[in-house]
């Protein structure tokens, strides 16, 4: 174990930090999208599907079914899949930020982690009608801290259309 004198630690003299391996980074992504897609059931009933593990944008998508339709004269999504969705790729956003914000952790230590994530607040803003063959949601991490998270998502259908933007905060401890 190295030693260092309390005068001389900055955080550009710490030693770096030990990142997870290759296979532990893929065991970890297989495992958080096997509880996103499937292990949490509603996910699995809406057919969300992760799209991008990418810390900066995190990525979910699904396809438009005829059991997600809201308005059936119109055919759109109903206004709790799209609250729903916008909600979970905040989740997954915050999720992903934290296994990079401890990419030294195991997967079992960030899924452990992620068993104590839960939204406080959520807004969401419709901003078009859900009309789409396949839609995609992203979340963008404004703040990582300690015990909140605070998080942006969008949802777009396959012609770049912003159907519907979204806040939350979740706490994360």
């Amino acid at each position: 174990m190295v030693s260092y004198p309390l005068a001389t630690l900055t955080m550009t003299s710490l030693p770096p930090a030990r990142r997870r391996s290759a296979a532990e980074q893929e065991r970890l992504e297989n495992m958080l999208r096997d509880m996103f897609e499937r292990r949490i059931c509603f996910n699995e009933v809406l057919g969300l599907k992760v799209l991008s593990f990418d810390p900066a944008a995190p990525t979910l998508t699904f396809a438009m079914r005829p059991e997600l339709i809201g308005h059936y004269q119109h055919g759109r999504l109903h206004g709790g899949v799209i609250a729903a969705t916008i909600d979970t790729v905040g989740g997954f956003a915050v999720t992903v930020g934290i296994a990079e914000k401890f990419n030294s952790e195991s997967a079992e230590q960030v899924a452990h982690r992620f068993g104590r994530v839960g939204t406080i607040d959520l807004r969401t803003d419709y901003l078009h009608q859900g009309i789409g063959k396949k839609f995609t949601a992203t979340g963008r991490i404004s703040r990582l801290g300690g015990r909140i998270a605070t998080v942006q998502m969008t949802l777009e259908n396959e012609a770049g259309v912003l159907i519907a933007t979204g806040a939350a905060s979740y706490v994360i401890s």
